[in-house]
């Protein structure tokens, strides 16, 4: 595996995206083990795009402004609607919300998988960041790629698990101060609208 390719990985994982914000925000609200759903999710959701760059699907999706814009504007939808959700429960938070019902978790990774999935371009970065890591005489270039593809998904996974336990153990701080949890919510609540801007205004 180059070193190069794990380097480049860590640092794309690293930097704070819709995913990051999505899980430290679930590991602040709803704790440790809500937040390990929320980091599965997001991984979940960068499969397909994954799967279209390796297979050559997201050059289709390149090429198509009308299917760009489509995708596009539905996560953009997407993230306005997370960010009401978190802006209107602002303030609600208590320690009993880490007792979550298999359903909330499922709810939880579920909102996270579509947050990934409607971001058209993860499909384009995909395209353009893997094969640079695909030598000339490499035999079987798809499979190296998938390759390259599972590293990157354990990647965030792993990086997005972390974000999230450090997130739970600030909850534990701040819990009982209702007034600093409602300001928490409401910014993450602007980040996640300030996020639905940043991909409204990309182009292809």
């Amino acid at each position: 595996m180059p070193i190069e390719f794990l380097l480049t990985s860590l640092i794309v994982v690293l930097l704070p995206g819709t995913g990051v914000l999505y899980t430290v925000s679930i590991g602040l609200t709803r704790g440790a083990k809500a937040s390990l759903y929320a980091a599965l999710g997001c991984t979940a959701g960068i499969i397909p795009h994954l799967v279209a760059s390796v297979f050559g699907l997201a050059a289709i999706l390149h090429t198509s402004a009308v299917l760009f814009q489509l995708l596009k504007y539905a996560g953009v939808i997407y993230l306005a609607y997370l960010a009401w959700g978190m802006w209107k429960d602002a303030g609600a938070l208590t320690l009993q919300n880490e007792n979550t019902s298999q359903t909330g978790y499922l709810a939880i990774a579920s909102k996270a998988v579509l947050i990934n999935l409607l971001n058209p371009k993860l499909s384009i970065f995909f395209l353009a960041f893997l094969p640079q890591f695909v030598p000339a005489q490499q035999t079987a270039p798809i499979l190296h790629m998938l390759i390259l593809s599972l590293v990157f998904m354990l990647m965030t996974f792993i990086v997005f698990v972390i974000y999230g336990l450090l997130a739970n153990k600030i909850r534990h701080a701040i819990i009982q101060s209702p007034k600093i949890v409602r300001r928490i919510q409401k910014s993450f609540a602007g980040l996640f609208v300030l996020m639905g801007i940043k991909l409204a205004t990309m182009e292809r």
